[in-house]
């Protein structure tokens, strides 16, 4: 048995929660992916998924071996990247988990990426709730506030800017606020980022004023609450990367100038700082030089 190959398509069904897509991503028959995993439980002696007409769940000892098998696979991989091209050249794919605003930022600049590394890929997702890194086989993710989980490896790479925004047609019938305690007074179209969307904090530069608010439309994803505040549905906070080129046009109106909406950081996290491939090197250090090449993202000073 091929044990580096079978531990592949065991992790592959894993996240993909399939044998056939699995088998799919990984360029083989859904027989082959079945045999492999199969091989697998037979030389450990143990079972490691269940299997029902509802789909697929780890055992407990699937659990247990999904970091180890993880470990093992980095570490397959970062030996590949030191002795061919003389661990020069970066190949494989990258699994990137962003939020939608940061995702739109980043597939401008990708081009650039993937033209100077021809071997490497990089499966984009756009997700606004934090992911469980190990299980589904995210290798980064970006976050914005503080990260939780303490076993994680965080790089703050930059802060954000966000505009209160308004269309002109929705600014017609209600006067703009001045102030934060106005904004509860309002319709209010609201991002629920990490099940919160019922407070919005302002900053004055010295103070942080937070508004409880009675939201109209709460959504978790910040395109559909982009797209809801350019029909006029009412106020609401975006990032600078959606709302700049509308505020440009008119299509939005940036509001209560004096109070912008509180900054927050912007965190690559990532499972290990241990025996991290160079592919996912290559992207680590392509976000965080993305990151600071945009002025609304690192005025707050450099990342650490």
């Amino acid at each position: 048995m091929d044990i580096v190959s079978a531990l592949q398509a065991f992790l592959r069904v894993v996240e993909t929660r399939s044998f056939s897509a699995a088998a799919s991503d990984l360029g083989v028959t859904q027989p082959a992916v079945s045999r492999q995993v199969a091989a697998l439980e037979s030389h450990f002696n143990t079972r490691l998924l269940h299997r029902t007409t509802s789909g697929l769940s780890l055992t407990a000892e699937g659990e247990r071996m999904m970091p180890m098998a993880l470990h093992i696979l980095e570490s397959v991989e970062e030996l590949g990247d030191a002795v061919g091209s003389d661990g020069t050249t970066a190949s494989g794919k990258v699994r990137l988990s962003a939020p939608a605003p940061m995702g739109l930022y980043l597939s401008d600049r990708m081009g650039d990426l993937l033209s100077t590394h021809p071997k490497l890929s990089v499966e984009l997702i756009l997700r606004e709730e934090p992911s469980d890194l190990i299980e589904e086989g995210i290798d980064l993710e970006i976050r914005l506030g503080d990260v939780a989980d303490s076993s994680l490896i965080c790089r703050r790479i930059g802060w954000t800017t966000a505009f209160l925004v308004a269309s002109p047609a929705y600014l017609e019938r209600y006067p703009a606020p001045r102030k934060p305690h106005d904004v509860s007074t309002h319709e209010c179209i609201c991002y629920s980022r990490a099940g919160n969307g019922r407070t919005w904090s302002f900053s004055s530069g010295s103070d942080e004023v937070a508004v409880r608010i009675a939201p109209r439309l709460l959504s978790n994803s910040a395109v559909a609450v982009h797209r809801a505040a350019l029909s006029g549905a009412g106020l609401a906070i975006l990032s600078h990367i959606i709302a700049v080129p509308d505020i440009a046009a008119g299509r939005l109106v940036h509001v209560m100038k004096d109070f912008p909406p509180t900054r927050l950081p912007i965190y690559l996290v990532y499972p290990s700082r241990r025996n991290i491939p160079l592919r996912v090197r290559t992207v680590l250090d392509f976000l965080t030089t993305a990151t600071q090449q945009d002025p609304s993202m690192c005025a707050s000073g450099d990342a650490d």
